[in-house]
């Protein structure tokens, strides 16, 4: 049985790195756009023109939640060096609890390495996306627009769900949804949760959550956020992530 919980685990980790292709992601844009369509345009300058030019790192804090269980079975911090366009590397600094959650981390991270090399495909850009614009809303103070994620494909690293993106600016500052393909008949359902946010100037995923219904085994959960973050110089002194977005219930109301 634990074999067969940690290739399940294996299986929900590779979640875990899903739309890297954000990580940098800055752009300026007219707070009068009146169409989704312009929004998207919008969102796909920010993701194509914008980007991290220099090497940055991070410190993640990966936590695993067994079913029914508000106590983690696994607590890993990894360093994680970014060096644009598409390299990356990564290192264990500690991890407690079960073992699994050493494998499943280095999963997370190995599928991560592997996604930066085809961002293309899990891009939030029309090639990969039917949108709607559902209503304006408001995120943690900040005046959003409520985007609908249709994909164009049945793939597991896609989501069908909702994006939460600053009206002023363009930055996706949320996405909500469940996977467009299980990844395994395991799996019942996988939903999944990423927040994003500025670190010194540059724009990165800051948290995620993937909750798995696991056939005969009940709901399992991953979840990341960071820690610390360099910029281009990683060997400066580490500076102190910003707090991470607070989501408040009225705000993911679809």
């Amino acid at each position: 049985m634990k074999l067969a919980i940690t290739r399940l685990l294996l299986k929900m980790a590779g979640l875990a790195p899903l739309l890297c292709c954000f990580t940098s992601a800055q752009q300026s844009a007219s707070t009068s756009a009146p169409s989704v369509t312009s929004i998207v345009q919008g969102m796909e300058r920010s993701q194509s023109e914008v980007r991290a030019q220099g090497p940055y790192q991070v410190i993640r804090e990966y936590r695993l939640f067994g079913a029914n269980s508000s106590s983690t079975n696994a607590d890993v911090v990894a360093q994680v060096d970014f060096k644009p366009p598409t390299g990356q590397n990564y290192n264990i600094q500690k991890w407690s609890g079960s073992g699994r959650g050493k494998q499943v981390v280095q999963r997370v991270l190995d599928h991560e390495a592997e996604s930066r090399g085809n961002q293309a495909r899990t891009a939030l850009t029309s090639d990969n996306y039917d949108f709607t614009l559902i209503r304006e809303t408001v995120l943690d103070g900040r005046p959003c627009y409520l985007i609908g994620l249709n994909p164009k494909r049945k793939e597991k690293d896609l989501i069908l769900g909702t994006a939460w993106v600053d009206k002023r600016s363009l930055l996706i500052l949320h996405i909500e949804g469940e996977t467009a393909r299980s990844p395994s008949w395991w799996l019942r359902n996988v939903r999944v949760k990423l927040s994003f946010g500025d670190l010194s100037g540059t724009w990165l995923q800051t948290s995620m959550e993937a909750v798995a219904d696991v056939r005969l085994l009940g709901l399992h959960t991953l979840t990341s956020c960071i820690l610390d973050y360099r910029g281009s110089d990683i060997s400066a002194s580490t500076r102190r992530a910003p707090r991470r977005i607070q989501l408040r219930s009225q705000d993911l109301a679809p």
